[in-house]
């Protein structure tokens, strides 16, 4: 080989090294074919539901991972300070574990767009003097997620308050707080709202006394560096599902129905589980079977209805479990409307010919919940929502979309510009919700049913997405 060629052949190998060396983090992200996140596991993140893995920063990362055209690869530290460690390091590609702004992690790792807002609250167990200040934590047992924001605010007020103290957990996640004060093995906790929201249907002792900070940004974590090709990438992301809807559509879809009910709403839910459905579970199981339908959509039907109490009757001479109208009843062929069996038999057909209207487009979850909506006030109103709905802009096949129009049908500005006039679309909006509830309460509960029959451990599942 002589001198030239050798000379050439030295440059090509340095050329291409420095090629590898310059691949940005997108391209490396892309290359390879995956984005490796770092996640927790509870019901406001990634947990597995009914359907397999589900939450919102599952649904906010597997969207980002598409929009690259890469998968979504999850990994779940042991704690918090791993996983921001993890971050630091380049370990990972990001954490989208529903991670609080702070001025300390911000020195630490880089911060993308904000996609939701939380405040930290003090969360007690009802019946107990409730704590209005943090002056009343003092003497008090408080146990928060080691190296969390909640710990970080707490020094915050220690410096304040010096007498304050608590007791960091890195072996207990925030659900499992929560769970010790509702059992009242603590006194104290420190939680997120949304996460006090959601656990509140499965431990209904629960209650926030007060609010300890302002409203504060969640938003992923990215590793500090020179290159920022990543991070540009997932800003570009959330400006556009923020555009498009579809963030809106995503926080509805995980945590809109979560602030319905309330504590005496869950205790008497979780009371008529053991004494009212037993009675009653056959019926509906057998029905979802005949029907194709899942039986505890039809008990939160039901239990909406009624209270699963089959002698109920409305105002307006509605009967039994599932509330059926002559007419309906007439349709559905049921002669006897205070008879549990036929009652729900009935509404469970009525709701199978509501479903079929609903065009077959629409995916799900949406579709189920825009069919429970047109269920309770009649599928003309609810294409009324939709048309109005679709004037103003919004996607008519997203229950997002259409619950935020329901409203306007008992106003006569919107009213009497639809095919079916006034309706009490506030009411349907909120049926909806509340049956989104009652079916995860109920996941909940016969979850936990089968866990005390089981040996070993109990293990608490943090919620199910209908």
């Amino acid at each position: 080989m002589t001198p030239r060629l050798l000379l050439l052949l030295l440059v090509s190998v340095i050329l291409l090294q420095g090629c590898g060396q310059s691949r940005s983090a997108l391209e490396r992200v892309q290359r390879r074919g995956e984005l490796v996140v770092a996640t927790r596991n509870a019901a406001t993140t990634y947990y597995e539901g009914v359907h397999g893995l589900t939450g919102m920063e599952y649904d906010l990362v597997s969207l980002f991972a598409q929009s690259l055209g890469v998968e979504a690869r999850f990994t779940l530290p042991k704690s918090l300070e791993v996983m921001l460690q993890r971050v630091q390091d380049g370990d990972v590609d990001l954490a989208a574990a529903g991670l609080t702004v702070t001025d300390d992690r911000a020195r630490s790792v880089r911060f993308g767009p904000a996609y939701d807002q939380i405040t930290q609250q003090v969360v007690y167990r009802m019946g107990n003097k409730r704590p209005r200040s943090i002056q009343d934590l003092v003497g008090k047992s408080l146990e928060v997620v080691a190296n969390s924001s909640h710990e970080e605010e707490l020094r915050r007020c220690k410096r304040a308050l010096p007498e304050l103290s608590w007791v960091a957990r890195d072996n207990l996640n925030t659900e499992e707080l929560l769970y010790l004060v509702q059992e009242s093995v603590i006194d104290y906790t420190v939680a997120d709202s949304i996460e006090v929201a959601v656990n509140r249907r499965y431990y209904p002792g629960l209650a926030a006394a007060f609010d300890l900070t302002e409203p504060q940004s969640l938003a992923w974590a990215f590793p500090k560096s020179e290159d920022s090709s990543l991070y540009e990438a997932a800003v570009q992301f959330f400006d556009e599902i923020k555009k498009s809807g579809t963030l809106a559509q995503l926080v509805e879809r995980h945590f809109g129905h979560v602030h319905r009910l309330s504590f005496v709403d869950f205790r008497t839910f979780r009371h008529h589980v053991t004494q009212r459905l037993p009675k009653l579970q056959a019926f509906f199981e057998e029905a979802a079977e005949d029907l194709g339908l899942d039986w505890k959509l039809l008990a939160a039907i039901g239990y909406q209805e009624s209270h699963w109490d089959p002698k109920a009757v409305s105002p307006t001479g509605v009967k039994g479990i599932m509330m059926l109208t002559r007419s309906t009843s007439k349709q559905m062929g049921v002669t006897n409307r205070v008879d549990p069996e036929q009652s729900i038999l009935g509404g469970a057909h009525y709701l199978v010919r509501v479903r079929k209207k609903v065009p077959s487009r629409i995916r799900e979850p949406d579709r189920t919940w825009l069919a429970l909506a047109a269920y309770n006030i009649g599928y003309g109103h609810l294409e009324d929502a939709r048309v109005l709905t679709q004037r103003q802009g919004g996607d008519p096949d997203k229950w997002a979309e259409v619950k935020q129009r329901l409203p306007l049908l008992s106003k006569k500005q919107w009213n009497s510009t639809v095919k079916h006039g006034y309706a009490h679309g506030r009411e349907a909006a909120t049926y909806v919700d509340n049956i989104r509830n009652y079916y995860e309460m109920l996941e909940q509960s016969l979850s936990e049913t089968v866990a005390r029959k089981a040996p070993g451990p109990t293990i608490n599942i943090s919620g199910q997405a209908l």
